[in-house]
């Protein structure tokens, strides 16, 4: 970049910067789920992403977190892997165990909206684990599977990279068991999610992507045999909230 002679013009600066935010944050991923494309949108929705996913979840996120720590039951001593950690909160509630836990994700955005929590943070791609063979005592991800393109790679990469006895624990949207419940929690999925998504998120377009990537995601059922065909062995899971969440548990031999 060459210097000029003179300060730069502070208004062509302030704009060229909106310019860029409002770029970025206008960014939604297709369901053939590029990483560029993913990392982006998530770095679009970096700021407001905790606040948006509380208020979009009626509050249910504070509960699927804390039925996540309890089906990870982290240990002091231990080493834990959250990965599609965001912002770090989840990873935050697992350390409160006493484990060493790291928050790793693939959007720098997120972790840098972060980075003000007291944890370990790295930038990392799933289907490509920066880690050696049986580094982590558990692995553990929420919401980010069903946003990686190449899933069955990612549930290999957690599985290298868990040590033997070792424990995975998936969180991730579902569906519904109830029927009657599944067709109301449809249409709020398709229809008034992107509208509350309008009112507190920095990039409402991704909460259609949000929308979109669920009702395409397997059930339940569907979900535990990809995760057998990976390696992983004992998969169970349990309903959340009428199964709008599922949380899938296995075990590395």
């Amino acid at each position: 970049m060459s210097r000029r002679d003179g300060p730069p013009e502070p208004r062509r600066i302030r704009v060229d910067l909106v310019a860029k935010t409002e770029q970025r944050e206008s960014v939604r991923a297709s369901l053939d789920k590029q990483p560029s494309e993913v990392a982006s949108m998530f770095d679009g929705v970096a700021k407001r992403y905790d606040i948006t996913n509380t208020v979009i979840s009626a509050g249910q996120d504070r509960y699927w977190r804390w039925a996540v720590r309890k089906a990870v039951a982290p240990r002091p001593g231990e080493r834990i892997l959250d990965l599609a950690a965001g912002t770090g909160i989840s990873t935050l509630d697992l350390a409160g165990s006493g484990a060493w836990c790291l928050a790793a994700d693939f959007s720098k955005g997120m972790l840098a909206a972060g980075r003000f929590r007291a944890v370990p943070m790295v930038a990392a791609d799933a289907t490509a684990l920066p880690f050696a063979d049986n580094s982590f005592d558990a692995v553990t991800i929420s919401y980010g599977l069903r946003n990686i393109s190449e899933s069955h790679a990612a549930l290999r990469e957690m599985l290298r990279v868990t040590k033997p006895g070792g424990r995975l624990v998936v969180c991730e949207f579902s569906t519904p068991v109830i029927p009657v419940f599944k067709t109301i929690y449809m249409e709020y999925l398709m229809k008034a999610l992107p509208r509350v998504a309008r009112a507190v998120s920095s990039n409402p377009d991704a909460y259609v992507y949000l929308a979109e990537s669920i009702r395409a995601w397997p059930n339940q059922r569907q979900l535990a045999m990809r995760i057998a065909d990976t390696g992983w062995s004992s998969v169970k899971w349990r309903n959340l909230t009428g199964g709008i969440v599922a949380l899938h548990r296995a075990y590395k031999l």
